[in-house]
């Protein structure tokens, strides 16, 4: 399980990601959208960039119906941080 550079602990993904978009001068709702978490990181959010993503990601559905992609998306970010040892709200993996 991926943990923090050093600490043998388990990263807090939640506040991590909360901590950045404290600091971030936009509102970025990345507790619901897949285009405002990859901003909130520093990544390209273009519908592109997301569909790219999907692909990476081994999503399966049809790319031409975002709505349900950037839901998966989102889902399948969350869960991929916690099976590799972040630590994220249940909240957050049960969409």
């Amino acid at each position: 399980a991926a943990r923090a550079r050093g600490s043998g602990h388990p990263v807090d993904a939640a506040a991590l990601l909360g901590s950045l978009a404290a600091k971030n001068s936009g509102k970025l709702d990345w507790k619901h959208s897949v285009g405002d978490l990859m901003k909130l990181v520093g990544m390209d959010s273009s519908l592109s960039a997301r569909k790219e993503l999907a692909q990476d990601l081994h999503y399966s559905g049809d790319m031409n119906d975002s709505a349900t992609m950037n839901m998966w998306l989102h889902n399948e970010v969350m869960q991929q941080l916690a099976a590799n040892g972040g630590k994220v709200p249940q909240n957050l993996l049960d969409r």
